[in-house]
């Protein structure tokens, strides 16, 4: 049996089966888009989208291994230093957080924040005893 009814996304007339929804491919896939667009974006999401900004900016500042970049410029291009992967606590009790394998130490120079940039190391892998 065939029954016209309207597409769902762009509302023309289906001559078809009665459990066919989309005029085509196309249609089926902006619809779904659209709907996937409307929802809030999930938790997992905004925090994996955040460690990837994170790391591409670390990687962008640390071209040598060891360097050191002001705040204001890893913050004006939304780094977000609540966001991190891991940590490791050096001798001298400084905590470094790492993004996957780049890592960050905040730090005051008088009146400016600075963030010491490092590539993460195997003898950071290494456990303490």
């Amino acid at each position: 049996m065939r029954l016209q009814h309207e597409c769902l996304y762009c509302q023309k007339q289906i001559i078809g089966r009665t459990d066919k929804k989309y005029c085509n491919l196309h249609c089926k896939s902006a619809y779904q888009y659209q709907k996937a667009k409307e929802q809030p974006e999930r938790f997992y999401n905004k925090v994996d989208n955040q460690l990837k900004l994170n790391r591409k900016i670390l990687k962008q500042y640390n071209k040598g291994g060891k360097v050191t970049v002001r705040e204001t410029v890893l913050l004006e291009k939304g780094f977000n230093p609540n966001f991190f992967t891991h940590y490791w606590k050096n001798q001298k009790g400084e905590v470094y957080l790492f993004v996957y394998e780049y890592g960050f130490l905040k730090l005051k120079e008088g009146q400016n924040n600075k963030y010491v940039l490092v590539l993460w190391q195997e003898y950071m892998s290494v456990a303490k005893r």
